[in-house]
């Protein structure tokens, strides 16, 4: 018996996935689920689990100078990697980029509040045996602080200690890794294109953009290298968008 099976091409738009479909025939007697499995969810931490505090584009200025900044920002539509950007500066000066940005961070930490939504999407990965891992290019000492004030955990929970760090995939496989499952098994959430959605795509997992205020609805990221999977304004849409699009397995 002929089976005919859709083979699909992604298209980023706003919300969630829209297919074009081409049919190719194949002859088989097996069933296949039409949702991906998902076993895994890896979360960026700074505005994606917590609320954003840090002001980036002001510390990105304080530790590149004004021309410098203007001209970087030039170049990186989708954002400034101001970690990859100091590494081949001399030591005296990455020092001193680094206390601006340690500066910076610790302001953020004082105000440092949870994500609304994300306590309850955690509460529903745990009900489903989802696993739930984390990501960012903060310090430990930052991770550590939000698992403490606001009792809940990620594992394996990778900083910046962690190299090389995203938008590089390593970090993703190497939770993958640790999970003993495929990347295709796992999304990647953040609201960064040039880190989280670059590291999850590079990876070969699902992603999601948070895009709490639509900024990256602006012409500029039209033709960025990564587009996401999925795009949501809030963590409380994710558990719809979970359970309609995919198969859930721990």
């Amino acid at each position: 018996m002929q089976l005919l099976l859709s083979k699909a091409s992604l298209f980023f738009n706003s919300r969630t996935l829209f297919y074009s479909s081409t049919t190719m025939a194949t002859s088989t007697s097996i069933s296949l689920s039409s949702k991906p499995r998902l076993k895994g969810i890896v979360f960026d931490m700074d505005g994606t689990l917590t609320v954003p505090v840090i002001d980036f584009q002001a510390m990105y200025r304080a530790v590149l100078g004004h021309d410098e900044y203007l001209a970087v920002k030039s170049k990186s539509p989708s954002g400034i990697d101001i970690l990859h950007h100091i590494e081949s500066w001399s030591p005296d000066k990455q020092r001193r980029a680094y206390e601006v940005i340690a500066d910076y961070e610790k302001q953020g930490l004082d105000r440092l509040q949870i994500m609304p939504g994300a306590a309850e999407l955690c509460s529903f990965l745990d009900s489903r045996n989802i696993r739930r891992g984390l990501i960012t290019r903060n310090v430990k000492d930052a991770v550590d602080l939000f698992h403490e004030r606001f009792n809940v955990k990620f594992s394996p929970a990778l900083s910046r200690e962690y190299r090389p760090y995203k938008p590089d995939p390593a970090p993703l496989l190497h939770i993958c890794s640790t999970w003993e499952v495929q990347s295709n098994e796992v999304m990647m959430i953040g609201d960064s294109l040039k880190d989280d959605v670059a590291c999850g795509k590079q990876a070969g997992a699902f992603t999601c953009l948070l895009d709490e205020t639509g900024r990256y609805d602006a012409p500029e990221y039209a033709n960025v290298q990564h587009k996401p999977d999925y795009k949501v304004s809030s963590l409380v849409e994710v558990q719809s968008l979970l359970e309609t699009d995919f198969e859930l397995t721990s």
